[in-house]
C-alpha cells in the first residue's frame, strides 16, 4: 500500500457548503487588469485595505504576475462583519473555513499589451509548505487554522493571532503558486464573497449564453438556453454551479472565464467608463471588499495598462494530467504536472524553457536488443499507478519488466534512470525510450540492472491501463512497495478555444 497521505483541509462546516467564491475575484481582476477609471483611481488609493510582509517580487523575467484569490470570508475587506441581509443575498448559510475555491494567477507583459488570466483548478494536489500534498485550496485555510490554533496556545489575543495566521494562509498560497507554476508572484489581491455581488451589480449585470437550460438545485441554477442577463444571486448561482455539468469543476471555471471576458468587456465599454455614477459604484465595490498588496502602486499599474483592449485579455486555464485523480484514501483530485504547468506559464510572455525543464542532454539510443534488458520501475510521485503504466509501455517496446512498486528512497524531483555504470547502454536506451531521460549511476545495483524512478515532473509515455505486479515479497527484498491499481485512464483536459473580452457577444457555454 503507498502510505499517501489525504489532503487536509480547514474545519468544516456542518452545514452544507455555501457558494463557492466562483468568480468574486474575476470581478476584481476585470477592474484590476482593465486599469478600470484611471484617471480618477486616486481617490480609491486611501480608502483600499492592503496586506504588508508577503514577501513578493524580486524577480524580473519580463511580466507583472498578480495571484487573485477569493476567500469565503464573511467579513468585508476592513473586518467588518457582513449585514444579515448582505449574507441573506449572498446565500451563504452558515460559516465556513477559510479555502480559497477560486485562484487565479494573471500575467501582465512589462510593456502592458496584453493580460491572461490563468486559473488554477482548486482540486490541483500540489505540494504545500508545511502541509505536504493536498488540494491547493486548501493551503490558505488549513495554514490559517493551525497557525492561529499555535497562536492562540502561546497566548496571543484573538486579533493579533487572526491578523498574523491569516498573513501565515497567504504566505504559504503565494508559495504553493510559485512553485506550481516557476514564477515569482510580485502582486496580491483578494476578495471576500460581497465583493462578486457588488461588482457585477455596479455594471447593470453581465451578459450569459447557455446551451441548454439548467435545472440545478444545489447551486440554485435556474436558467433558459440562449442569452441572458444576470446580477446578484443569479449570477452568483451561475458561477458557482459544478453538479451536472459534463466536466464538473473544469466547465464551472470555462463559466466563470466566459462571464469574466463579459465583465471585463462592460468595464472597457464607453457607457461605463462615461459614466460617473457607475465609476462611483465600482470604486465603492473595490474599497470594501478587496484587500491588495501595500507595495503595489495602484496608479502606475492602471495607467500602464489604460490602453488594453477587450481583444487583449485572455482567459486559459493550467495543463491538467487527469480531471479524475485519486489519493489512495479516495479523495477527489485533479493531477496536475509542475513541469507542465512552468513550461505553459514561461510560454505566455516569450519566455525560453528553463535549464531544469526541456536543456537535459538527451540520451543517444544504442543499438540493443531490448528483450534482453530488464527493467524496475520505482513510483515516488504522487500518481497512483504510474509505475505500472510505465513498466507496461516498456514491454509493448520489448524490455523485460522488472520489479514494479513506490519508490522508498530519498526524495526526488527528477525522473531518472539508474544502472550500475555511466556506460551502461541499457540504461540509455530506456532513458531514450521514454523521451530522453537523464540517467545516473547506482554503485548498489547490480551490472546489467536498470531501474527507474519516477518523479512527479515525469510526462514520458505510459500504457492505457495499469495493474499490480508486485508481491509483497519482492517489496521486501527491493525496497519498493506495491503501487495501488489506478483502474482508469487519466482524462486530461482537453483544450478549449481562448476566451476573451473582445468579443460582439456572449459564448455560449454548458
Amino acid at each position: 500500500m503507498s502510505h499517501e497521505q489525504p489532503a487536509p483541509d480547514a474545519p468544516p462546516s456542518t452545514a452544507r457548503r455555501p457558494i463557492h467564491i466562483a468568480v468574486a475575484v474575476l470581478s476584481v481582476l476585470a477592474l484590476v487588469v482593465t486599469g478600470f477609471a484611471w484617471r480618477s483611481i486616486d481617490s480609491l488609493r486611501n480608502n483600499l485595505a492592503t496586506a504588508g510582509g508577503l514577501g513578493l517580487g524580486g524577480s524580473a523575467d519580463g511580466a507583472v504576475d498578480i495571484l487573485m484569490v477569493g476567500t469565503d470570508s464573511r467579513t468585508d475587506a476592513h473586518g467588518n462583519p457582513l449585514s444579515q441581509e448582505e449574507l441573506d443575498s449572498l446565500r451563504a448559510g452558515e460559516e465556513v473555513a477559510s479555502n480559497t475555491d477560486t485562484i487565479v494567477l494573471v500575467r501582465v507583459p512589462n510593456d502592458g499589451s496584453s493580460a491572461t488570466a490563468i486559473s488554477i483548478p482548486r482540486d490541483s494536489y500540489v505540494d504545500v509548505p508545511g502541509i505536504g500534498m493536498s488540494k491547493i485550496n486548501a493551503a490558505y485555510g488549513a495554514t490559517k487554522e493551525t497557525e492561529r490554533l499555535k497562536l492562540v496556545e502561546d497566548g496571543a489575543t484573538d486579533k493579533e493571532a487572526e491578523e498574523e495566521s491569516t498573513k501565515a494562509g497567504r504566505e504559504a498560497l503565494i508559495q504553493s503558486v510559485a512553485d506550481l507554476t516557476g514564477i515569482t508572484v510580485d502582486h496580491y489581491a483578494e476578495v471576500g464573497l460581497l465583493g462578486f455581488v457588488l461588482l457585477t451589480n455596479a455594471v447593470g449585470g453581465v451578459d450569459v449564453c447557455l446551451n441548454e437550460p439548467v435545472d440545478e438545485d444545489m447551486s440554485g441554477a435556474h436558467f433558459p438556453a440562449g442569452e441572458q442577463t444576470l446580477k446578484g444571486a443569479d449570477a452568483l448561482s451561475f458561477v458557482r454551479q459544478r453538479h451536472d455539468l459534463p466536466r464538473g469543476d473544469l466547465d464551472r471555471i470555462v463559466r466563470q472565464q466566459v462571464f469574466m471576458a463579459s465583465l471585463v468587456g462592460k468595464v472597457l465599454s464607453a457607457k461605463t467608463l462615461s459614466d460617473p455614477g457607475k465609476l462611483n459604484e465600482l470604486s465603492g465595490a473595490v474599497q470594501r471588499s478587496v484587500v491588495l498588496d501595500d507595495d503595489w502602486d495602484i496608479i502606475e499599474f492602471a495607467t500602464q495598462l489604460q490602453d488594453l483592449a477587450g481583444g487583449k485579455v485572455q482567459f486559459e486555464t493550467i495543463p491538467v494530467a487527469d480531471l479524475n485523480g485519486m489519493t489512495d484514501y479516495g479523495e477527489s483530485i485533479v493531477e496536475v504536472k509542475p513541469k507542465d504547468v512552468k513550461k505553459y506559464v514561461a510560454g505566455l510572455v516569450g519566455e525560453g524553457p528553463t535549464d531544469s525543464e526541456d536543456t537535459t542532454t538527451k540520451s543517444e539510443t544504442p543499438d540493443i536488443d531490448t528483450s534482453t534488458v530488464t527493467v524496475d520501475v520505482a513510483n515516488a510521485s504522487d500518481v497512483g499507478g504510474l509505475a505500472n503504466g510505465v513498466a507496461d509501455a516498456l514491454t509493448s517496446l520489448g524490455y523485460g519488466q522488472g520489479e514494479i512498486g513506490n519508490y522508498t528512497g530519498k526524495a526526488v524531483s527528477e525522473t531518472t534512470v539508474f544502472a550500475h555504470s555511466a556506460d551502461d547502454d541499457s540504461a540509455k536506451s530506456v532513458a531514450a525510450a521514454l523521451g530522453g531521460l537523464p540517467t545516473d549511476t547506482d554503485s548498489a545495483l547490480p551490472r546489467g540492472s536498470v531501474r527507474v524512478v519516477l518523479a512527479s515532473d515525469y510526462q514520458g509515455p505510459t500504457s492505457a491501463e495499469t495493474t499490480i505486479s508486485s508481491s509483497s515479497s519482492e517489496s521486501s527484498e527491493t525496497g519498493l512497495e506495491p503501487v495501488s491499481t489506478a483502474g482508469t485512464t487519466p482524462t486530461p483536459a482537453p483544450p478549449g478555444p481562448p476566451i476573451d473580452a473582445g468579443s460582439s457577444g456572449p459564448r455560449c457555454v454548458n
